[in-house]
């Protein structure tokens, strides 16, 4: 260190205004984070960004990004959009004409997600949401993407689980009807029951919306429907008020979840009640492999919680933007930048996320396997089986 010595007192004058700064500007690639941090859902956005922070570091600290073998420093935006829609627009239009981001990632629910891709698209920004299951977050967006599988998917998967595991042929849903989420999923299940066991076979389809905590009415006509299963297709902060008050109107069948059920503290907030119930899954934290536990090992040690679904989702996201970014190359004229990533987002193929393998199609919505998980009697999300396209 000591030839170097002689730039301390240049620098300290530069910083004290005897002269202009002599630091370059660094190399950077910029995204932004679209995400949850308060609101309803605070757990999701929590997860969201601690999966971010784990995977700017390992990259940073290991020299940066190499880009056609220059080196990047990954520089990351948080903006909140509080699980609220129209803070969704608000955070994804500054990340873009504020920031300059190259991409975006999140939001994570799709409540936020449908409008927020929207004016992600109208102003050529590639985004990719991590979780958002609804079909109309990508649908005629070329420049939305998403990590996950699609409610179309999801809702047969489920019809399918519950008929083979349950021998069920009279389904209940309770779902909330003012969220893009739930409606789309309680339909998609509906149509799929239905078609394997005639009309009729959804003998409750009861609604209610958003921050309602009182459900004894719809759930007393579901107890008396002679339903077999209840599909509960919302997220894990309503999930307990639910299924406690199914319990107390005397509710003894299966309960079948949705994936949004393993995007927060759900057995903190259930406990016992919820143990032994099934949903499907991105991925198992229980048994994983290679990177995988890699991942999982690493953010336990780190922020004392086992990864959830975004969490794991959110880092594969985050790693296809990265691979976009690597295949496409950069110019550094933003405009033409955020276009070749979406383009090169669009034909990737065989992406070894940790979970699970994922090829893109230019419509933005991935081929990939889920998961049925169990929760176990520990209080644990176990794989149960697996359920390919």
């Amino acid at each position: 260190m000591k030839r170097y010595a002689w730039l301390i007192p240049v620098l300290l004058l530069a910083l004290i205004g005897f002269g202009p700064p002599l630091a370059a500007a660094e190399d950077v690639i910029k995204i932004g984070f679209n995400i949850e941090l308060t609101g309803d859902i605070p757990d999701v956005g929590e997860a969201s960004k601690n999966a971010a922070e784990y995977l700017k570091n390992q990259i940073n600290n290991a020299g940066g990004f190499d880009v056609g073998g220059k080196k990047y420093k990954l520089q990351f935006i948080y903006e909140d959009n509080e699980a609220k829609a129209e803070s969704a627009v608000s955070a994804a239009q500054k990340l873009i004409t504020q920031d300059e981001v190259l991409a975006i990632v999140g939001p994570q629910a799709s409540k936020q997600a449908v409008p927020a891709g929207e004016a992600a698209n109208n102003l050529e920004t590639p985004m990719i949401s991590p979780w958002s299951t609804n079909p109309n977050t990508t649908k005629d967006r070329p420049y939305v993407f998403r990590g996950c599988f699609l409610d179309p998917f999801q809702g047969p998967v489920v019809a399918k689980f519950v008929t083979e595991e349950f021998k069920a042929k009279k389904a209940a849903v309770l779902y909330d009807i003012a969220s893009d989420y739930p409606k789309g999923l309680a339909e998609f299940f509906k149509a799929a029951f239905e078609q394997m066991h005639g009309a009729g076979s959804i003998v409750a389809f009861e609604t209610f919306t958003t921050k309602d905590k009182d459900f004894s009415a719809q759930l007393t006509k579901i107890v008396a429907s002679g339903a077999e299963i209840l599909f509960v297709p919302q997220y894990y902060n309503e999930v307990p008020m639910i299924i406690k008050q199914a319990k107390q109107l005397g509710w003894t069948k299966p309960i079948m979840g949705a994936d949004a059920w393993a995007g927060g503290d759900l057995m903190g907030l259930c406990g016992d009640d919820c143990k032994g119930h099934f949903f499907p899954a991105h991925y198992s934290n229980v048994g994983a492999k290679g990177e995988t536990k890699q991942f999982i090992d690493n953010y336990t040690e780190l922020y004392k919680k086992t990864p959830d679904d975004v969490a794991a989702l959110t880092y594969d996201a985050i790693g296809v933007v990265l691979a976009a970014i690597k295949q496409a190359g950069l110019t550094g004229k933003v405009k033409k930048d955020r276009t070749a990533i979406m383009e090169a987002m669009g034909k990737l193929k065989d992406y070894p996320g940790i979970t699970g393998t994922m090829t893109f199609k230019p419509d933005g919505d991935p081929i990939k396997c889920a998961v049925v998980v169990k929760i176990n009697n520990e209080g644990k999300f176990e794989f149960y089986k697996s359920v390919c396209p």
